[in-house]
């Protein structure tokens, strides 16, 4: 398996939950429209009962991505929460692929933000979704954080 971070990404710097830091080391780069590429090397920890990347790893991944992304673009940055999301499984992950999350922003409206979010291996994509996210509103004495 070929562990090696391609070249121009860097390690994704948190704060984040526990449960997206779970994935593992996740990598970034600048990516299309002022948004992030974030990418993961799929290891075993990642599998299901198949041998293949679990769904709803990947669907962290991309809820990962689209919040991130979606708070990122805002001035002042903004934490987000999932409203809804859905999703199509296009192809399996297997381990030592590198994974990339593609995030296109589509609107962002004073209490909504709407993205879709293109799972990758090279060329040919994995997984489709798209999703709506709330802003949450922070107390003034609150930081802002990268926790999508």
């Amino acid at each position: 398996m070929n562990a090696a971070v391609p070249e121009g990404f860097t390690p994704l710097p948190g704060p984040f939950g526990p449960y997206f830091n779970a994935l593992g080391p996740i990598y970034q780069r600048p990516g299309a429209g002022g948004t992030l590429c974030m990418a993961l090397r799929l290891t075993e920890a990642h599998l299901n009962i198949q041998g293949f990347a679990h769904g709803g790893m990947l669907l962290t991944l991309a809820d990962g991505a689209l919040g991130i992304n979606l708070g990122q673009q805002r001035q002042p940055p903004q934490r987000h929460v999932t409203v809804s999301m859905s999703a199509d499984f296009l192809s399996s992950v297997k381990v030592g692929d590198w994974l990339e999350a593609h995030v296109s922003v589509r609107k962002l409206g004073r209490r909504l933000s709407f993205g879709e979010c293109l799972l990758q291996v090279g060329e040919r994509v994995v997984l489709r979704a798209s999703g709506v996210f709330s802003v949450v509103e922070r107390s003034a004495a609150e930081p802002v954080r990268n926790d999508g």
